[in-house]
């Protein structure tokens, strides 16, 4: 299980931009982390380093208990701006297959688009939702196939009232079953977070 992730001195560079460098700061088991800062900053770009997506300039990630290899296939879930989602199949294909693929069940995905009120749409086409609809395909895959580690990218972003508070309850239920969250974002998240500026 994973209980906590470590950045240590942490620089990224887009081209020949330094986006940030020294970042420190620890993830524990229950706890957010809010990362702040101006468009540009580096807050999508340390997400993507977290998931391994891209490679830091310098400073290391470290996933205590585990090696980055198994922390990244087993242990966490990236939800980034875009949503990822096959557009050409139905939503539940999309959810069916994705909640598969990451170790998850069919009932489990069933449960997750109960709790995501995408019964109704399940028979649709992804591309005929809206970009609510769709983030709420996306979100669902972090309930149907459980890991400790979220990063999300303005997860509340397309998201009306109601579905931001369903979610949010989401957020608190995995923080109190000791999940973490790392997300990106400009308005605060719904849950208590440590804010982290980056790039400031």
């Amino acid at each position: 299980m994973l209980r906590a992730v470590l950045i240590k001195d942490l620089a990224i560079s887009r081209g020949e931009r330094r986006l940030f460098s020294g970042l420190h700061l620890r993830l524990n088991a229950g706890q957010a982390i809010a990362l702040t800062g101006r468009n540009g900053a580096g807050k999508t770009s340390l997400l993507r380093a977290v998931a391994g997506l891209l490679r830091a300039e310098a400073g290391e990630i470290v996933f205590e208990a585990l090696d980055a290899e198994t922390a990244r296939a087993e242990h966490l879930h990236m939800v980034g701006h875009h949503d990822g989602l096959k557009s050409t199949r139905t939503a539940w294909e999309e959810l069916r297959f994705q909640t598969l693929w990451t170790g998850g069940t069919e009932a489990s995905a069933r449960v997750a688009a109960r709790r995501m009120d995408l019964n109704r749409l399940l028979d649709l086409e992804v591309r005929r939702l809206s970009a609510g609809q769709r983030r709420r395909l996306a979100l669902a895959r972090l309930i149907a196939s459980p890991r400790a580690l979220w990063l999300l990218d303005e997860p509340m972003a397309p998201l009306d009232a109601g579905h931001r508070a369903a979610f949010g309850a989401l957020m608190a239920e995995h923080l109190a079953g000791g999940g973490m969250m790392l997300a990106a974002v400009h308005d605060p998240l719904p849950v208590p977070a440590t804010v982290v500026e980056v790039g400031g």
